[in-house]
């Protein structure tokens, strides 16, 4: 008979959590590396207490300001760790849960993981219903925490103490498992959570869940090999996969031994360097004309790590040679089989070695090889000339993208997420380090920038952690600059100022329409329109009341002096740039956005005729 600990439901979650590790390459990581959170009257008595008296240092408390924000920050150190580690995060009934229930869709779309801990209605029943409780007419079963289903890869309640045996290490499973991860949600009912309960010893011991490199099979090898040696135009785009499978070098030597040109997506850039040969930067509906120039030529294209977005396909209009093929390297089978592609199941990085071995000695043809010098080279004249200084007032979005990606250098992260910045800078970043840049882009929340930069900065206090972020994201979601503030944490926060949500006000101006909804503009008249005066926001002064030292930048010596100094810092610093509204970057790809088949004004209907022509070229691959 094993022998038993009575103790709280609570505690004994706070002693699992502290037991569980991950491990890769014989190297252990903490699974659980703290506790994001905001306490109530659902978890304060329960799990709050729990971690007052055994959290400690092997589970430490971080007092969050939002809850959607500490998820956001648990993601972001996930993403940073390459999956091998996360936090997890509490919050009370109600409110305070569903406040995750973006940051957990978030963490789901983008293959991260994270543990969301809510608190939950009494499974007694007694007192119901309890302040913010839902009172669902079919069932007394239903709380508000069943809103995490759909975003969850797992989802359970603990309605009995004892039910932690059996959730608690399947919960930890998905969360280790690279094919499978995701928000794993293990919602506690208040009263359960203080609950005794006689858990078995050997519970509370060290477990460790090894992530494995599996290879694909022979089988499917040797067709790869075969349609990679018939090729004449290749192509790799390279996604967030191999950072998590750390298949960076090994994209290098194979980039190189074998001359197919890598383009990159949001999550894949820093795969490949931009300094590499094969490099082609960017591809899709974001793309630099380099990449997309050969993407549209491609007649194979290995699919490597990516779960091939929209952005990435540019709505499945970029690839459109008659012929063209695709393999899938992925973890998840669903990935690896997109677009009808030949399905390389297992880990990016060994996948890569078995691909490097088979085809020993085989270069692509040099015509394509040396095309892809000529589209670099060209690509990196445009470049200048749009990151170049402009004559007239005011700074561009391009200007202050080149300025961040010199002062991040080798040694920094810039993390975005929102607004027109994304777009514009994955373009222009030029990757000097694997992980000087961090984008989600996979759900594109605003409001994730700061927190995310939090999460980062905590994955690696050593390295110097810009958020780059738009003023319509920062007005969403800013609290986090406290969290630094209070936990000594420095963050250099760029906001790039234009009065508005100026990527969706480029977007509807481009489609034909009228300026309508999203520039921040005082109304005019009792009942008129906001077409005033543009609002105005002093956002250093507002990051001064945080805690934060406020510079501003209007010109571009102005913004390479700000970005040196806050540099010098020892605490958060916030630079508030004005930017021009006016002056966006061409794209070289489309995106699939409906314009409407019938309207009053011209504009529409002509954005409409070219829409029609352009969903002409979208492919259905399979």
């Amino acid at each position: 008979m094993s022998k038993t600990i009575t103790l709280s439901m609570a505690t004994a979650l706070v002693k699992f959590l502290q037991a569980q590790y991950i491990r890769r390459d014989g190297q252990e990581h903490r699974l659980i590396n703290g506790v994001f959170g905001i306490f109530g009257h659902g978890n304060v008595t329960g799990f709050g207490q729990a971690l007052e008296e055994h959290g400690g240092r092997a589970l430490p408390y971080f007092q969050a300001k939002n809850e959607q924000a500490m998820v956001h920050a648990a993601v972001a150190f996930a993403k940073a760790r390459q999956r091998l580690g996360t936090f997890a995060c509490t919050s009370s009934i109600g409110p305070g849960a569903t406040n995750m229930v973006t940051g957990a869709a978030g963490a789901t779309i983008n293959r991260l993981p994270v543990l969301l801990l809510p608190g939950d209605i009494f499974a007694n029943r007694r007192p119901a219903p309890v302040l913010q409780q839902l009172e669902y007419p079919g069932s007394q079963d239903v709380s508000v925490n069943d809103c995490f289903r759909p975003v969850s890869k797992y989802w359970d309640r603990i309605n009995r103490p004892e039910q932690l045996l059996t959730a608690l290490p399947e919960a930890m499973r998905v969360l280790a498992d690279p094919a499978e991860t995701g928000a794993v949600t293990i919602a506690m009912p208040e009263d359960v959570q203080a609950e005794s309960c006689d858990y078995p010893l050997h519970f509370f011991e060290k477990r460790v869940y090894t992530v494995e490199r599996p290879a694909c099979s022979a089988e499917s090898l040797r067709a790869a090999v075969a349609a990679i040696r018939a090729a004449r135009r290749p192509l790799i785009v390279a996604g967030g996969g191999v950072h998590y499978s750390d298949a960076t070098a090994a994209l290098d030597k194979f980039a190189a031994a074998t001359g197919i040109p890598v383009a990159v997506t949001q999550a894949g850039k820093g795969a490949i360097l931009d300094a590499h040969a094969a490099c082609l930067g960017a591809v899709g509906a974001t793309g630099t004309a380099a990449a997309n120039a050969i993407a549209v030529e491609a007649d194979l294209v290995l699919n490597l790590g990516t779960r091939l977005s929209d952005f990435t396909t540019a709505s499945k209009s970029q690839f459109q040679h008659p012929r063209v093929r695709f393999i899938g390297i992925n973890i998840h089978a669903a990935d690896a089989h997109k677009h009808g592609a030949l399905p390389l199941v297992g880990d990016a990085r060994a996948i890569l070695g078995q691909l490097a071995r088979a085809l020993a000695g085989w270069r692509t043809p040099a015509a394509h090889r040396a095309k892809v010098q000529r589209v670099r080279a060209a690509w990196s004249e445009t470049r200048a000339a749009l990151v170049a200084p402009r004559r007239g007032p005011g700074l561009t979005q391009a200007q202050v993208i080149a300025a961040v990606n010199d002062a991040c250098g080798a040694t920094g992260t810039a993390v975005h997420a929102s607004g027109g910045i994304p777009g514009d800078i994955h373009k222009l970043w030029r990757s000097h380090a694997r992980n000087d840049y961090h984008s989600e882009y996979g759900y594109s929340c605003m409001g994730y920038e700061i927190a995310g930069a939090l999460g980062i900065k905590l994955a690696d206090p050593r390295r110097e952690v810009f958020a780059f972020l738009g003023d319509g994201s920062y007005l969403m979601l800013h609290t986090e600059i406290v969290t630094a503030v209070q936990e000594g944490l420095k963050l250099i926060v760029v906001v790039n100022d234009n009065h508005g949500f100026g990527c969706i006000h480029n977007l509807q101006r481009g489609s034909g329409g009228k300026s309508f909804g999203n520039e921040f503009r005082h109304r005019l008249g009792r009942q008129g329109r906001l077409e005033g005066a543009p609002v105005g926001v002093d956002f250093a002064k507002n990051a001064e009341s945080l805690g934060a030292k406020g510079l501003r930048a209007g010109t571009l010596d102005e913004l390479h002096a700000a970005l040196a100094a806050a540099k010098n810092e020892k605490g958060t610093v916030l630079i508030h740039v004005p930017v021009r509204a006016d002056l966006g970057l061409p794209g070289w790809s489309w995106w699939d956005v409906p314009v409407s088949a019938t309207s009053s004004l011209s504009g529409v209907r002509a954005t409409r005729r070219a829409y029609d022509r352009a969903r002409k070229k979208q492919r259905f691959y399979y």
